[in-house]
């Protein structure tokens, strides 16, 4: 396969940056989008796995780190799910105008809830896959509590979120408070496809019961028995990249 590092803009004009992986021989027969989870990048080992995967399958995929992480530009303190959203239709444009428009998007844990949100906006996508996804993006609200009322009253405040320290300012808090029902699950008119752990710690499995009963058909749900959130062993990635692969074969 190919590799290329790619830059776009996002609605502030600031740059973003991407990988794109194509098939080594022949143009791919569909391109994807990948969002990672909250506070992760683009280079995240099941982000990279399960793109390299398709890449075998002839998808091309495009991962892009959001705004103000990993070598994005823009301050992450200044970011919200809302510009979430955003950032993911700028990739979905970027593919657009340059390559072809994504068919399929993947969103794996609060990037599962933000594609779940931008997928009614992107005319181009077939298929949606989430992975170890939360129903909406309220479900964070938890990693600011201890937080929130100096967040509140100073309008900012350092927050430790999986071992590093962010600026989190009082737009991220409301934000979360905008985004907190299922409601636009039901808008998707996508085939979706929900795969998640039963013992997943970070994001429970309630949460996907959510999503497929607010969605409605095509949905699907895929169990990945003993995996943990992040799909840090390479077999449970790739097993989410062969079921993607066969799935989607039926709408792409």
């Amino acid at each position: 396969m190919t590799r290329s590092k790619v830059e776009f803009a996002n609605a502030q004009g600031q740059n973003l940056a991407g990988l794109l992986e194509l098939p080594g021989q022949g143009k791919p027969y569909a391109m994807a989008l990948f969002a990672h989870c909250f506070t992760c990048g683009k280079d995240i080992a099941a982000a990279s796995r399960i793109g390299r995967a398709l890449v075998k399958q002839g998808i091309g995929v495009l991962r892009f780190d959001f705004t103000g992480l990993g070598s994005s530009d823009g301050d992450f303190g200044n970011t919200n799910f809302s510009s979430n959203i955003e950032d993911l239709l700028a990739a979905g444009e970027f593919l657009k105008q340059h390559y072809e428009a994504p068919r399929m998007i993947i969103g794996h844990s609060l990037g599962g809830a933000a594609v779940l949100a931008a997928a009614q906006r992107m005319p181009s996508l077939e298929a949606v896959a989430t992975i170890g996804a939360p129903a909406t993006a309220h479900h964070v609200q938890h990693l600011f509590d201890s937080k929130a009322d100096e967040i509140r009253e100073s309008g900012e405040a350092e927050v430790t979120l999986a071992g590093r320290t962010f600026n989190v300012k009082s737009q991220m808090l409301d934000d979360l408070v905008q985004w907190n029902t299922p409601d636009h699950i039901g808008n998707l008119r996508k085939a979706l496809i929900i795969f998640h752990s039963p013992i997943d710690e970070v994001v429970g499995i309630n949460e996907a019961a959510t999503i497929y009963q607010a969605a409605k058909h095509p949905k699907s749900f895929i169990s990945l028995d003993n995996a943990d959130h992040l799909l840090s062993r390479a077999a449970d990635a790739e097993y989410v990249a062969d079921m993607l692969v066969a799935w989607s074969s039926r709408y792409l």
